[in-house]
């Protein structure tokens, strides 16, 4: 497991690291992107990908950053020739850019993520029968030519609540979530009940950004929350989370990361990071879609698909053994089917 995480984590970097690098477009919100250079002597296809991300933009070192990452690591593992990258800066962007890139009929696969954009993709996508959709992080229902795939992130954040609960000196930890909606509270309320299961004594607090790309609301509400004694505040917030681990660093406080290996950001204060393999869903389903095996429908992956996961590789801040195996062993009972998670708030015992 040890070895696996290490891996993980070091995929991660070199992925992220690599679209880290092709962020400073300015203001533009459309670009090509990928080298669409072959590797060896392998013959570049031309299947043509076009990605649109979230409004939250690239840079966020979360969600944005790991779909482009899937993308590139597609366009060098299936040798594909130049893709259509679209950082909309509001939702209400969406459906336009749909609409253009569907009309086109110059790509063979759309893909795009994240609930604010289900409603745009799922008028769109039933405008274009013939179009094929990749839709992580949301749901478009009823539509045999978007294949959706969600995350059962509530197993995943359980994990990091149980180690934040048993490393926590104040017992009280601190959530930021970017807005109030059931696609994130999920996050929050596995977090919570991870670290009731192990510290009943533990206070969860949750505040609320009202954006994915608003850092200075973000970094107040971490300072708050650790004015009110959190020592340890899991940001679920997109780009606006880069806000609270500022916060963490300006005022001495612990922060835990989410979707990648946020850990690298700020080492001396990111103690864990969940990781969410958005860009391996991503890679996996351009290659089924190259191979013509991509259905439509709604797919649900967690811990036992291998799809989500968590690691403090590259941080300074040490966890403990006791903490760790006791989020190993909840995983395992999750995986087993002894511990169903709650996500929602009101399923949360403590």
């Amino acid at each position: 497991m040890k070895n696996f995480k290490k891996f993980v984590a070091l995929l991660l970097v070199g992925i992220m690291t690599l679209s880290l690098a092709a962020c400073g477009n300015g203001g533009d919100d459309s670009q090509t992107s990928g080298s669409g250079e072959t590797s060896g002597n392998a013959e570049k296809t031309d299947f043509k990908v076009a990605l649109v991300i979230g409004v939250g933009g690239l840079g966020d070192g979360s969600f944005n950053d790991s779909m482009k990452a899937g993308v590139d690591a597609a366009v060098e593992k299936y040798n594909l020739p130049e893709y259509q990258l679209i950082e909309p800066t509001e939702v209400a962007e969406f459906e336009g850019h749909y609409t253009d890139l569907s009309a086109s009929g110059e790509y063979d696969l759309i893909i795009s993520g994240g609930y604010d954009a289900a409603e745009a993709l799922s008028k769109v996508a039933a405008e274009f029968p013939e179009q094929k959709y990749l839709f992580v992080d949301g749901v478009v229902e009823g539509l045999d030519n978007v294949t959706s795939v969600t995350y059962r992130d509530n197993e995943k954040t359980y994990l990091l609540g149980i180690l934040a609960a048993m490393s926590t000196e104040s017992n009280k930890l601190g959530v930021v979530l970017g807005i109030d909606t059931p696609s994130l509270i999920v996050f929050a309320a596995g977090f919570m009940a991870g670290a009731y299961s192990v510290n009943p004594d533990v206070e969860v607090e949750v505040k609320y950004v009202g954006s994915f790309a608003d850092t200075t609301t973000a970094k107040e509400l971490a300072m708050t929350l650790n004015d009110e004694g959190a020592d340890i505040v899991y940001a679920a917030a997109g780009g606006s989370g880069l806000g609270v681990f500022n916060a963490a660093k300006d005022k001495g406080f612990l922060a835990i990361g989410a979707d990648t290996n946020q850990c690298l950001i700020d080492p001396e204060v990111i103690m864990v990071s969940g990781i969410r393999l958005v860009d391996v869903t991503i890679c996996n389903g351009i290659g089924a879609a190259i191979e013509g095996k991509l259905e439509g429908g709604v797919r649900t992956e967690g811990l036992a698909e291998g799809a989500l996961d968590y690691t403090n590789e590259g941080s300074k801040v040490e966890l403990s053994q006791e903490a760790i195996d006791a989020a190993e062993a909840a995983r395992q009972d999750i995986i087993a089917g002894k511990v169903t998670v709650p996500d929602t708030y009101e399923a949360v015992q403590k």
